[in-house]
């Protein structure tokens, strides 16, 4: 599926780290974008704890003093990936459910859950399990994104009213959210489909 799909996309062979030539550092016009991008594969591999400064430029391709003009320190570059992320997914979660022609709930439930996406899991999930129990910010973030998808779901379910199927749009998000633990954890992908499946049993009113 679209959504992660693309998040998956960014970690091929042409942004994993060492992968670039570091070189002795980009010029100031380098593509900010792109180095973004990079930053956010090397945090979705190691999380952000075990991502050190040097992991960073190497795989980025810039000297220290570049980096800290473009992005200040870790954290800051570290928040602009994640939301960077989060706008990717909720984005390409909105393209499915317009898209879908037949039943949209449980498009962006497989996009979401994708069980065959192995177990790296979403990068957001995972730095809201690592970080937000001490970070208000990522906690912020995470709730953010969250609260995004339930407004999806909720307006795939009942375009003419989503405030009155809010529980049940909470619910497939939290389905959905809960499968990525599953991967995680290793569990075979015909088995987070067959937990798909009874989404709609457990779920329909």
């Amino acid at each position: 599926m679209v959504h992660i799909r693309v998040m998956s996309d960014l970690m091929s062979s042409k942004h994993l780290p060492g992968k670039k030539a570091p070189g002795p550092g980009r010029p100031r016009n380098f593509d900010e974008a792109a180095a973004l991008q990079t930053a956010m594969c090397v945090f979705w591999q190691n999380g952000f704890e075990a991502t050190s400064l040097d992991d960073l430029t190497a795989a980025m391709g810039l000297s220290r003093s570049s980096f800290y003009g473009a992005f200040g320190d870790k954290q800051t570059l570290f928040l602009r990936a994640v939301e960077q992320y989060s706008k990717n997914g909720i984005r390409n979660l909105k393209e499915i459910a317009e898209a879908t022609e037949g039943d949209a709930v449980e498009a962006m439930m497989e996009a979401i859950s994708d069980p065959h996406g192995g177990s790296r899991g979403c990068l957001l999930v995972n730095c809201v399990t690592e970080l937000a129990p001490h970070d208000a910010k990522v906690a912020e973030l995470g709730r953010r994104h969250l609260e995004s998808i339930e407004e999806i779901f909720a307006k795939a379910i009942d375009p003419q009213n989503p405030d009155a199927v809010r529980d049940r749009a909470r619910a497939y998000t939290s389905l959905a959210i809960g499968t990525l633990a599953l991967r995680k954890a290793g569990i075979p992908a015909d088995r987070i489909a067959d937990t798909l499946k009874q989404a709609k049993t457990v779920l329909s009113p």
